[in-house]
């Protein structure tokens, strides 16, 4: 998602279907977003059941801030099965949010709204409003630098509340990918950690907003407790195997899906 000031992608957004599926792409044969027909609100990209590992850090999060729409498949999801959140989709482009329609975006209301602005700028002006960030704001021409700058990182963190995490996707062949990596790193103090091979070429990081000292039995001491857990496992590459950190994933989405609401 570029700031407002920079031109518009060359090519609009394309929805393709075949079948049961449907597709955005920016780019002919560079699928964003998919979706079934038959179960619209179901995670069907690797890297999309990834990011939902959030849950295993803030289960039960009042506020989830997600940059970038797509195909809406995060958001529905996340409507569907956290009904306690309100969820704010920050989106630039008014072309992509016209195809909510086409990708079953249920429409705005007390617990869901899509917002046409800059994600930079709106979580700026937002301290402490919310329990987990969603970067996965992609265009045409790759992550606009405004996503991936220190301060952009450095101000996730402040619009996070205590205990709350940020959830990157990080592409492995961007030629700034490890510059990201140490951007988020530095603006976490650290605690940041990712299962290797969970998502292929997706590489989705969990960073995580930790008080100095959390009051013991609070959420935020909660999410410190399983981020340093997590943080040891995944020192030693997650599972080990990237098809069992796959599996954990498909394993979060599931519980998340049949667990009582």
């Amino acid at each position: 998602m570029p700031s407002e000031s920079d031109p518009a992608p060359s090519l609009p957004p394309l929805v393709r279907t075949v079948g049961d599926r449907r597709t955005l792409e920016f780019v002919p044969g560079d699928i964003q977003s998919e979706m079934l027909l038959s179960r619209p609100d179901a995670l069907v990209l690797d890297y999309s059941r990834a990011m939902m590992c959030f849950a295993l850090f803030v289960p039960q999060p009042r506020h989830i801030v997600m940059v970038g729409l797509g195909g809406g498949s995060l958001a529905k999801f996340c409507y569907r099965h956290f009904p306690q959140a309100r969820i704010t989709v920050l989106e630039i482009s008014a072309e992509v949010i016209a195809l909510r329609e086409q990708f079953h975006v249920p429409p705005d209301d007390a617990r869901l709204r899509i917002v046409h602005a800059d994600a930079a700028r709106f979580i700026a002006a937002a301290p402490a409003s919310c329990d987990v960030i969603l970067v996965d704001g992609f265009d045409a021409a790759g992550m606009p630098p405004e996503l991936g700058s220190a301060g952009f990182y450095a101000a996730c963190r402040r619009a996070l509340r205590d205990g709350g995490v940020l959830v990157a996707n990080l592409l492995s062949y961007d030629p700034q990918y490890a510059a990201l990596q140490a951007r988020i790193h530095a603006a976490f103090e650290e605690r940041v950690c990712q299962f290797a091979g969970i998502a292929g070429n997706n590489h989705i990081l969990f960073a995580l907003r930790a008080p100095r000292r959390p009051a013991p039995g609070s959420a935020a001491a909660f999410a410190v407790r399983r981020h340093a857990r997590l943080t040891s496992l995944t020192s030693s590459r997650g599972l080990r195997l990237a098809w069992l950190n796959r599996l954990l994933a498909r394993a979060v989405v599931a519980w998340l899906a049949r667990r009582p609401v």
